[in-house]
């Protein structure tokens, strides 16, 4: 794609563009933003934006739908009053709140990535008669603190490997892969039941996009008193650290760019999937064919030779290249030592 000379696409390989952020003199500003709003010709606006961030040397991931944008990306540090103003002067993203990065490294991107999408959140809803706007009430983490120390009922609107390694005090956690799997399960587990319809829900997740839309889920299903917390966990330890107050998420926030994860307490509250001990390092298996996330701990990593799965991926990396591209096509990788579901590692502890 062109646009007036330019290419509307990433031409850096990896190794270029790390090489590239290696050479800089400035730093850059890790951030969250989304918005629901009516876009009429997202393959446009997807364009034009990419074209502005590209001259601004922005980074990251971010999706554009017909209900909204959902960004997640660093800016330089020198450009970003210019990329506010930019982006306020379009009516739909006036005054749209930004979260900063807890943890704000200059390399958590290293690509521009702006892809057109059915939705910004997939959601899997198709009922006509539910709003989307309909959402349950803002909460600041104070507020968040007092409603959970009352007995609220708390929930974790993110993935079931997001939550493994951080989460709120108390709170259920959905054995769930995606956001469309976790609406069921909080359909048929908490909103049927009936001693749960009088008392107060908060919801959360990451930067606050996803309980948005499922505080308007649980509201379209009968439950009254919705609430979600305002700018998510990543705000919420923002506001901690400001206010001085007591921190009720225990762990680490996992975050989709190559920080993987920001401490938000000193607490370790998952295991290494290959050893079980106490670990909540995230990786993914070096094994370009396998490719699979797992938390590993440094004891497996000297022991299999790198951030392997297992023996199997670590021997098959081993391989000649030309011999791995026959392998690749004959028979997919398995791990030898973790079951596989979907996305998901069940670990067969002792059998690595």
């Amino acid at each position: 794609m062109k646009q007036q000379g330019k290419w509307l696409c990433n031409r850096l390989s990896k190794e270029e563009a790390f090489e590239k952020l290696a050479q800089e003199d400035f730093e850059r500003k890790t951030i969250s933003f989304y918005r629901y709003t009516k876009i009429e010709n997202p393959s446009e606006l997807r364009d034009e934006l990419f074209a502005e961030w590209m001259d601004l040397g922005c980074l990251g991931r971010i999706y554009i739908a017909e209900e909204g944008i959902n960004a997640q990306m660093n800016v330089p540090v020198p450009q970003w009053e210019e990329f506010i103003t930019k982006l306020y002067d379009r009516p739909s993203f006036k005054n749209v709140p930004f979260k900063i990065a807890v943890e704000n490294p200059t390399d958590s991107f290293w690509k521009l990535s702006i892809k057109v999408k059915l939705k910004i959140v997939a959601d899997g809803l198709d009922d006509p008669s539910f709003d989307p706007s309909d959402t349950g009430a803002y909460l600041e983490a104070k507020e968040f603190n007092k409603m959970i120390d009352e007995g609220a009922v708390v929930i974790d609107m993110r993935n079931h490997y997001e939550s493994e390694v951080g989460h709120f005090e108390n709170a259920i956690c959905p054995d769930a892969d995606t956001f469309r799997e976790e609406l069921e399960i909080v359909e048929k587990e908490i909103v049927i039941k009936t001693e749960n319809k009088d008392k107060p829900v908060l919801m959360y997740c990451t930067g606050g996009i996803r309980c948005e839309k499922a505080s308007a889920f649980l509201k379209h299903h009968g439950l009254k008193r919705v609430f979600h917390l305002k700018g998510g966990i990543i705000d919420y330890a923002h506001q901690v650290k400001e206010q001085n107050l007591e921190n009720k998420f225990k762990g680490v926030n996992f975050v989709f760019d190559n920080r993987i994860a920001e401490r938000i307490s000193d607490d370790v509250i998952a295991n290494c999937h290959q050893c079980g001990a106490s670990c909540d390092h995230h990786v993914n298996c070096e094994n370009t064919a396998c490719h699979l996330l797992f938390i590993q701990c440094e004891g497996c990593k000297a022991k299999y030779g790198g951030e392997y799965c297992g023996m199997k991926c670590a021997e098959f990396d081993a391989l000649p290249e030309e011999e791995k591209k026959i392998l690749r096509k004959s028979a997919p990788q398995k791990s030898d030592c973790l079951q596989v579901y979907k996305s998901r590692l069940r670990p067969k502890l002792g059998e690595c």
